[in-house]
């Protein structure tokens, strides 16, 4: 006795120190014994096996073709380049370049560092994090009408239900971003990958905040600016041409002076020819007369020329009806014509500088804004990805036989107990009281919905009473009380 015990302590001190030793071959002999009678005891209770596996098997299979077909649409991105930026990180490592003089290896080293801090390498979490974002899943739910197709009454629910049936994920080392929406409908299903590819781009256009996006911005508001103060000069500018007749003032003044001073040339010699003419002939000749009439006509015009009446040496009123100013007015009109004219041709400079630069800001806003390319659009899924109905169908039947297992062990240890042990009659008396009260309770329940379809309320509750008294006389000529019910499992136990 004493040399087990020391056996047994100093068994006990190795497993505490984690040595175990080799089972014993009469141990091994006794597990193998085990063995043999549990699966003595299975093939004795092959056909209730078999019989539960067949269930399991029918349940499973049944409940895989009531779960309904899932499909899985799938589209994927490319990565965006790195465009947004490339101006700053290029310059930079200029700078870095020059300063160090270390070459094409510090410039590139310096680029990589800029296009980090420009935030060039995060476009893919960014559109990871848009594509899950509120205002993205909310345009989607109003555009499929998601609430009434997962029964959501409240647009936090809907969006929860999306989240669950939507993956976006993003590829570590190539950055590919791969967008799966999973719908019971397969046209459905790739519908909504394409919908968030949709808003994806309408997303990142709407809210891109690029130096390019404030730079168009402002473009456009001055141009418009710009674009109202050049039609009012150009309006005030055809106002004055139009009432003052002042075409091209210099150009007018140049043909003017051209004119006049061949008026000036045929005036004088007119002039001299009459003198001439004077001296032979007396006035009443008709050389004389003519040419006098023509040296009144060309005084006459050289007046209009140099704003004068035909009579008189004051300037011409503005009624005057001529074609044109007169020479004495073109310094005048020439003031307000020249700052009418410079300020309609600065309008005009500015305004084609700023369509130049409002073009070429529209050009970088859209090499600065990260473009979303797919790769490969979703497709409309001919396989389901849910339920794998075969699996299913297996993994049921084989939690069933393996239910059937272990309720033929446990009855075996179960019958196995002493009837007397305390533990099991308590047992045997729980379970009776509980069947009892459940037969009748739903004895009651029958009596009384009787009671109240066919007599009233008063018959019902008599129905019921009387219906309670069938079911405990029931159960007493059944034997379902708990002394018969103890009775008999102890004539089991004792059998």
């Amino acid at each position: 006795m004493t040399e087990r015990r020391m056996q047994n302590d100093l068994g006990l001190e190795q497993e505490e120190r984690g040595v175990f030793l080799e089972p014993s071959p009469e141990e091994l002999r006794a597990s193998r014994e085990r063995t043999a009678s549990n699966m003595r005891i299975l093939w004795e209770q092959r056909r209730y096996l078999l019989r539960w596996t067949l269930i399991g098997l029918v349940v499973s299979f049944v409940i895989a073709l009531l779960i309904p077909s899932r499909y899985e649409a799938t589209t994927q991105l490319m990565p965006p380049d790195n465009q947004s930026g490339g101006g700053a990180a290029a310059f930079l490592a200029a700078a870095a370049g020059g300063r160090s003089g270390t070459g094409a290896g510090a410039g590139a080293g310096l680029a990589g560092l800029a296009g980090d801090l420009l935030g060039m390498k995060n476009s893919g979490a960014l559109f990871v994090g848009i594509l899950a974002s509120r205002t993205v899943q909310d345009r989607l739910i109003d555009e499929f009408d998601l609430r009434r197709e997962y029964w959501d009454s409240k647009m936090e629910d809907a969006r929860t239900d999306l989240t669950k049936h939507t993956s976006v994920t993003e590829d570590r080392k190539s950055g590919i971003i791969l967008v799966s929406v999973w719908d019971h409908n397969p046209q459905k299903a790739a519908a909504m990958a394409g919908a968030y590819v949709q808003e994806l781009n309408r997303l990142v256009a709407e809210v891109s905040t690029s130096a390019a996006r404030r730079e168009r911005i402002f473009l456009e508001d001055r141009l418009q600016t710009v674009k109202q103060d050049l039609d009012a000069s150009a309006l005030k500018f055809s106002d004055f041409a139009s009432k003052n007749t002042a075409i091209d003032i210099p150009a007018q003044g140049k043909a003017m002076m051209e004119a006049a001073a061949a008026l000036q040339g045929q005036l004088i010699f007119a002039e001299s020819e009459l003198q001439g003419l004077e001296a032979i002939y007396t006035d009443q000749n008709v050389r004389v007369r003519a040419l006098r009439a023509r040296v009144a006509e060309l005084r006459s015009q050289l007046g209009k020329l140099g704003g004068q009446s035909g009579t008189g040496g004051a300037l011409s009123s503005k009624s005057d009806p001529s074609l044109y100013p007169s020479i004495r007015q073109l310094p005048v009109l020439g003031v307000t014509y020249a700052d009418l004219y410079r300020n309609t041709k600065i309008q005009e400079t500015v305004y084609e500088l700023l369509t130049q630069q409002y073009e070429l800001a529209k050009v970088q806003e859209a090499k600065e804004i990260p473009s979303v390319k797919v790769l490969d659009a979703a497709v409309v899924p001919t396989k389901k990805s849910f339920p794998p109905r075969g699996a299913f169908t297996a993994v049921g039947a084989l939690l069933f036989f393996l239910g059937a297992c272990a309720w033929i062990f446990a009855n075996r240890s179960y019958g196995a107990i002493d009837p007397q042990d305390p533990r099991k009659m308590l047992a045997e008396e729980v379970a009776l009281t509980l069947k009892a009260g459940s037969l009748t309770a739903t004895a009651g329940a029958a009596a009384m919905l009787k009671g109240l379809v066919g007599r009233g309320s008063q018959n019902g509750e008599a129905a019921g009473s009387n219906g309670a008294a069938a079911g405990a006389g029931i159960n007493s000529a059944n034997g379902d009380g708990p002394e018969d019910h103890l009775s008999q499992a102890a004539g089991r136990g004792s059998r």
